[in-house]
């Protein structure tokens, strides 16, 4: 009798689950991938800079009307860090932001969380790393974007235009925030400044896709005014589409 009964209900629930249906991923205007350099060039100072000025930018009441225009009056958005090759994590899992409170509590965590690396540079591993994070997000969005900040060029890794390339061939854009010095690093100066500069250096080889663009920041005193107006170009575009 046991047996039976609990084959009966066995049944009644491969029954339930084939009937009902899974729950659909939440429709938003753009998954972004917000995907930080913490190479041994940002130092702990331009860290705090840097990570401050991710937290009040999700904030910042230009944004919010950027996300609040589109469509569906929300984007997602993860935040990575990325170093060396091999070196790249999640330090804020995909989060929708819809207003105030959940952008508030976005980069409240941010600020609380310890910084992940402090190894080479790897452009090209962060937007590998990137690029898989999209399969995971509980949202869905016909616009796909890695939005990449560095102070510096490839330097670890495979071939970065590689990354760019694939990255773009699965219909995901890449848009760059140079941040710019004054002084070159003295073991590698070309790693801060290229030849042409580090702006022309993304756009050669870092950024793809339909309206990719470059901005930048004078240097990390100016990231949080930067990371402000490169991220209210990606939502507004994304809210016409």
């Amino acid at each position: 009798m046991r047996r039976l009964l609990c084959s009966v209900l066995a049944s009644f629930f491969v029954c339930i689950a084939l009937i009902t249906p899974a729950r659909a991923a939440e429709p938003v205007d753009l998954l972004l991938v917000l995907a930080a350099d913490v190479s041994r060039s940002v130092d702990s100072q331009k860290f705090q800079l840097q990570r401050s000025g991710y937290a009040a930018a999700i904030s910042d009441r230009r944004v919010l009307d950027a996300i609040t225009a589109g469509r569906h009056r929300r984007i997602a958005v993860q935040f990575i860090e990325w170093s060396g090759f091999g070196n790249h994590q999640v330090v804020v899992d995909w989060t929708m932001i819809d207003g105030p409170k959940t952008a508030q509590s976005f980069g409240d965590r941010l600020l609380e969380l310890p910084r992940t690396f402090a190894d080479r540079t790897s452009i090209s591993g962060g937007i590998d790393f990137a690029v898989t994070q999209f399969a995971r997000a509980p949202f869905t969005s016909e616009r796909r974007t890695i939005d990449v900040s560095a102070d510096g060029t490839n330097n670890s890794g495979r071939d970065v235009t590689k990354a760019r390339d694939d990255a773009n061939n699965q219909d995901i854009t890449i848009n760059a925030l140079a941040i710019l010095s004054d002084n070159p690093l003295p073991w590698n100066p070309e790693h801060t400044h290229p030849p042409g500069g580090l702006a022309n250096y993304f756009r050669q080889n870092v950024i793809g896709g339909p309206g990719a663009f470059v901005i930048e920041a004078a240097d990390f005193n100016a990231f949080g005014q930067a990371i402000i107006k490169k991220m209210i170009a990606e939502i507004a575009d994304a809210g016409l589409r």
